[in-house]
Parts: structure tokens; sequence; C-alpha cells
């Protein structure tokens, strides 16, 4: 045990030894986890006497963990920017990044969609790391979704940090909504694009950089 004073001056007891929060922990995020136990535990309790007992124990604390560490981390408030330009001086070359892995939730159903990003810009004075990218597309994603405006996010995002010239991205995705319940069509895929700038307004860039999203692995290039 150790020391600090309180704002009256008086000394008080802390406890040494303990850590600051770690990533994804409740302290960084706007998440009230025993209550999420609790709605848990209840949605369990709903199901009726088939759940055993040591799923009543147990679950609600893992099933909240889950959530608030991974599925919604996108939410967590202790996070970088989320996009910080690079100091390099931007040249007018069309950047596209592919195959970015996402996973979301949907939030008519709390059920996961997954698939990959293609987002694509074209600089005028900032220019944004690949990493950055994908990144920005992780933590949008981890958050109560549903595609159309995750696309939009994304564009928005990069717009606004940068202020390209234009901006596209198209997410292919699975949606268990449709996969595993509903129309049950587990072959089915999600497609949207978003684009603005100049991919909005001349056609020809529009059909360029929808190429270059499109494209299979290896058979993409970097277009001025």
């Amino acid at each position: 045990m150790r020391g600090r004073k309180d704002r009256r001056g008086k000394v008080v007891a802390v406890r040494a030894g303990r850590r600051p929060a770690g990533p994804g922990s409740p302290a960084e995020a706007p998440f009230d986890r025993r209550r999420m136990e609790e709605g848990i535990r209840l949605f369990l309790q709903g199901i009726g006497a088939i759940v055993p007992a040591s799923v009543l124990n147990r679950t609600p604390k893992l099933v909240a963990e889950a959530w608030s560490r991974e599925f919604l981390s996108g939410y967590r408030r202790d996070q970088e920017p989320f996009i910080t330009p690079l100091t390099e001086e931007a040249s007018d070359t069309l950047a596209v990044v592919r195959g970015i892995r996402f996973v979301s939730i949907c939030r008519h159903h709390l059920l996961p969609f997954q698939g990959t990003a293609a987002v694509a810009y074209l600089p005028r004075r900032r220019l944004a790391g690949f990493s950055a990218v994908s990144r920005l597309v992780d933590r949008l994603a981890r958050r109560l979704q549903i595609q159309e405006d995750l696309s939009e996010q994304i564009v928005g995002h990069l717009e606004k940090a940068l202020s390209p010239r234009g901006v596209a991205c198209l997410l292919e995705a699975t949606h268990q909504c449709m996969t595993c319940r509903g129309a049950v069509q587990p072959e089915s895929r999600v497609t949207t694009l978003r684009v603005c700038g100049i991919f909005e307004r001349e056609p020809f860039r529009r059909q360029e950089v929808l190429t270059l999203l499109q494209a299979l692995p290896g058979r993409g290039e970097r277009s001025g």
C-alpha cells in the first residue's frame, strides 16, 4: 500500500502494483459491462430451462468481454485520430489498397457480416499511410453498422483528413442475417460502392478506379 493526498490534503491509501487499464478495457469504452452481463443473463433465462446453470454463471461475462473488447472495440475512446496525414509531399498518383479484411456487426439483428474492402484515393496535398487506411476500415467496422453506412464513413473520414481530389470505397461481404436466417442464402454476398470528388464527377475516372478496385490479386496497378 502507498499513500496520496485527496482534495482536502488528507492522505488516503492506494493499493500498489495495479496496472493501468489495457487496450479494450471498460475504462476505454463507453460500455456498462455490468448491465451488459445482466442483459445477457436475462436473455439466456428467457430461453428457458434448457440452458444449464453453468452457462448462466459463466457465459454472460464471456459474451460481455467479447463484445466490449473485440466486436465493438471501434468505440474505444483512447484511440488516435482516425487518419493522421503523412508529412511527405503528395504526388498525382492514384493509390489503391485492396484486400482489407473486416468484421462488423449488423445493427438490425446483431449478427456479424464480414468481407473485404478496397479503398482508393487521388491525393491533392496530403497522403495517408497504407496501414492507416487498413486500420481506419477495421476501426469503423468494429461498431454496430450497416454496410452502406460503413462505406460512406470510410470515404467521409478520408475526405475530411486528406482533402483529396477523390475517394472510392468498395465493400464486399457475407451477412449472417442472410446466410443463416431469413432467405438462408449461404453463397450470397453484398457489394456496396461509395465515391466522391473526381470519381463522382468524371465518368472516365470513375470507371478507372472501379476497374482497379475490382482487379484480381496481382493484376492491379497504380495509375497517374
